[in-house]
């Protein structure tokens, strides 16, 4: 019998799975229907919602494969959103959980932060707004690192607030003030902005004497935030949960080398 509670279709669809188990007479008996139901039932074309949610899980099952299985639900719905798909959230988790797609979740974020006491940091220009009018107002930056099996990986990034696009970045094995210089000077070749706000936390690299002279040579407005502080780097720091929830804790590298690759085509491709 069918326990009270239970989905009766859904049971049906589990004993017609395990025909050589449940013979037809059986299935009949036990969910309390005439055979001639159940092969009407089984030959019923599917309706137009099954038909629509079937269509509409072919496209999730595409996005959630080509985020290299990290987005959930939050992401693939925004996804489908931009593409012009509007279908309420609720019918996305429905979908993906009977699927069994989920994705990936934040764990930790790490410490790279070194404060100098003999640097005069700049002012926060920011005040944890990280919105700008338009592209290459406010850049965002921080460091992260890459454990390998050969070391660490330090990778340091610049963003652009408005897009949210990674405008400049920089690997290196060592925490010296190169790394974050080469990191601005990508985003500078490739964006050459005008009058733009640098806000990052109170690194030493980013309090440098030599970083405070490119900024000025390049009309680069440095700004830091408090000590101690995410919230006054939060979007910097997002990316990077991002980067580790979906991709660096999912991987284990041999080399800085493969890291490197690796790093670059999240970067870069994905």
């Amino acid at each position: 019998m069918v326990r009270e509670g239970q989905d009766p279709v859904r049971v049906f669809e589990f004993m017609s799975a395990h025909q050589a188990e449940f013979p037809i007479r059986v299935m009949a008996r036990v969910l309390r229907v005439s055979a001639s139901g159940y092969y009407a039932w089984r030959h019923r074309p599917a309706s137009a919602h099954a038909q629509a949610d079937a269509l509409l899980l072919r496209r999730i099952r595409t996005i959630h494969a080509g985020s290299h299985n990290t987005y959930g639900v939050p992401r693939v719905h925004a996804e489908l959103q931009a593409e012009g798909t509007a279908i309420a959230r609720k019918r996305f988790a429905r979908l993906m959980r009977h699927a069994g797609l989920r994705g990936v979740s934040r764990r930790r974020f790490p410490t790279t932060t070194r404060r100098e006491p003999t640097h005069t940091p700049a002012n926060d220009l920011v005040g944890r707004v990280f919105t700008a009018p338009g592209p290459n107002r406010l850049w965002v930056a921080d460091i992260t690192y890459v454990p390998t099996a050969a070391g660490f990986l330090f990778v340091a990034v610049v963003l652009d607030s408005w897009s949210r696009r990674i405008v400049g970045w920089a690997m290196a094995t060592d925490l010296r003030t190169r790394l974050v210089l080469d990191a601005l000077d990508m985003a500078l070749t490739t964006r050459k902005p005008s009058d733009v706000v640098h806000h990052s936390d109170q690194g030493s690299q980013y309090t440098s004497l030599a970083f405070g002279m490119r900024c000025r040579e390049a009309g680069v407005r440095p700004s830091t935030g408090s000590v101690g502080d995410a919230y006054d780097n939060a979007m910097a720091e997002a990316f990077f949960a991002t980067l580790e929830c979906e991709l660096l804790d999912r991987r284990r590298f041999r080399s800085q080398a493969e890291a490197r690759m690796a790093v670059f085509h999240f970067i870069e491709g994905f």
